[in-house]
């Protein structure tokens, strides 16, 4: 006989892998790449499979989280099977360790939790996505407009004092800097002879980093304070690497806490330094705007 407090567990097992069972079907389904499609289909089946054992014990049918299947199908949508995947996983630790304790009771439970441990983690990290192969050139993009624009604005900010003539100062080194990058970017992926291909490269570079100047300008454009408009930028560069680093961080399993910390550093440091010589060059030169 099972107790109610463990048939219970059972059931939030049974939802959560039916659940899931749907969410990786709808993927599939949606996946145009068969080699992606295979995989999913086959994680598909085994979260039914899971499922299908919860049920021989409990004796009931339980419904799937329907606005669970839609979040986490949407998100994969967005921002890439991988990312929305990886999170959804993160988020069933939880499931996994209670899967451990039912194992006192069921011993077969230790084994489907020792299956979405290692086996669902090696087959998600076959997932290809282009997204995730340029990676390295968006990180490019985007650090160096972080680091570089935060710091300009910062400094014109103080030597200016117009939040409309930062914000066109900013937008023109912006555009410059963002195409400079770009191309760069394609003639170093050019160079190294990779699998990449070097106008994608060049475009997730050039993309990510005019992304980034319109989000850093926008404060400028908005607000008639400059010093108002600094503060909301700084905002906006915590919040660009927060969002980022928490997407690379899930996606390719990296720290997040590191990454986050020396970015923000970097970025505001740097802001900090340019704000100063701002106001030095103001003086030097006696600008008064």
């Amino acid at each position: 006989m099972i107790s109610p407090k463990i048939t219970a567990k059972l059931i939030s097992a049974q939802r959560n892998e039916i659940t899931e069972h749907f969410i990786y079907k709808k993927l599939a389904q949606s996946t145009k790449d068969a080699h992606n499609r295979e995989i999913l289909l086959h994680i598909s089946k085994d979260e039914l499979r899971h499922y299908d054992f919860w049920k021989k014990l409990t004796g009931k049918d339980v419904k799937p989280n329907k606005l669970k299947i839609f979040f986490y199908y949407l998100l994969s949508r967005i921002l890439g099977l991988t990312f929305g995947i990886k999170l959804m996983e993160r988020g069933e630790d939880l499931a996994r360790s209670v899967y451990r304790k039912l194992s006192e009771s069921i011993p077969e439970a230790l084994e489907i939790a020792e299956e979405e441990d290692k086996h669902e983690e090696e087959l998600i990290n076959m997932i290809e996505e282009e997204r995730l192969e340029y990676v390295g050139a968006m990180i490019l993009g985007l650090n160096d407009a972080l680091v570089e624009l935060s710091g300009s604005l910062a400094g014109f900010t103080l030597a200016l004092q117009d939040s409309k003539l930062v914000a066109m100062v900013g937008l023109i080194t912006g555009i410059a800097a963002s195409l400079s990058m770009g191309s760069t970017s394609y003639l170093a992926s050019k160079a190294e002879n990779t699998s990449r291909s070097p106008i994608k490269s060049g475009l997730y570079t050039g993309f990510s980093y005019i992304l980034t100047v319109t989000l850093l300008v926008l404060p400028y454009l908005l607000l008639s304070n400059v010093f108002i408009a600094l503060a909301v930028m700084i905002i906006n560069v915590i919040l660009i690497i927060l969002v980022f680093n928490f997407y690379i961080s899930v996606a390719q399993n990296l720290s997040f806490k590191k990454r986050f910390s020396e970015m923000a550093i970097l970025s505001i440091g740097i802001a900090a330094v340019s704000f100063g010589i701002g106001f030095l060059m103001r003086q030097v030169f006696g600008i008064d705007i």
